[in-house]
């Protein structure tokens, strides 16, 4: 793990993009999405899971995986039962974002921990605290800042788009991203970015 109050970021050109076999979504719905929880919740306890904010260069970007024509997630996910945080985030990026090549996996730096947000019920709104009258929550989402190397391959699978959205877009911009992700330019306000251009 990478603790650091300072974060390089790189230009977009050090990376190249590819794509792989499609990565399908298990549940068609929202309402689908709470159900499957809410099963997975009586078999295994409250869900884990985690996310990456990937930034490159310039008015840092971050990366996101676009589903659909409107829907943004950040990269990661469900973490396994008992399964360690940070290994659990390199899963789950080399299943998003990395190629079938062994030869060409990331090196992922998972660097600190910015926000953790609290799904109370099976429903979708979150929280960036566990509401005191709940003494049994559904979910416990971190986000985790990822610290790029210059030079990465990146494959998305066929049926996602991987979008880079300045912080500016992100801030404040509930409507269109949702209140996780539009609230990460204040998480990241603590930081430093030291923009690296490649000679």
């Amino acid at each position: 793990m990478v603790n650091s109050a300072i974060v390089n970021t790189y230009p977009l050109s050090s990376y190249t993009f590819g794509t792989k076999e499609p990565k399908m979504e298990k549940d068609t719905s929202v309402a689908d999405r709470l159900a499957r929880m809410k099963v997975n919740y009586m078999r295994e306890g409250m869900r884990t899971s985690v996310e990456a904010i990937l930034l490159e260069h310039n008015h840092p970007h971050i990366l996101l995986l676009q589903i659909g024509n409107t829907f943004c997630k950040l990269p990661g996910g469900r973490l396994k039962p008992g399964e360690n945080e940070i290994e659990g985030l390199k899963r789950k990026l080399s299943s998003k974002l990395a190629a079938n090549s062994s030869a060409l996996q990331p090196d992922w730096q998972i660097g600190e921990c910015v926000a953790i947000w609290w799904r109370p019920n099976f429903e979708t709104i979150m929280y960036p605290y566990c509401p005191p009258h709940i003494t049994k929550p559904k979910e416990c989402k971190k986000l985790f800042l990822v610290h790029l190397s210059e030079r990465e391959y990146f494959a998305v699978p066929k049926n996602l788009k991987l979008l880079a959205v300045p912080l500016f877009e992100l801030y404040d911009n509930v409507q269109r991203y949702g209140p996780v992700i539009s609230t990460i330019p204040q998480q990241l306000s603590r930081f430093q970015f030291n923009m690296i251009n490649n000679a």
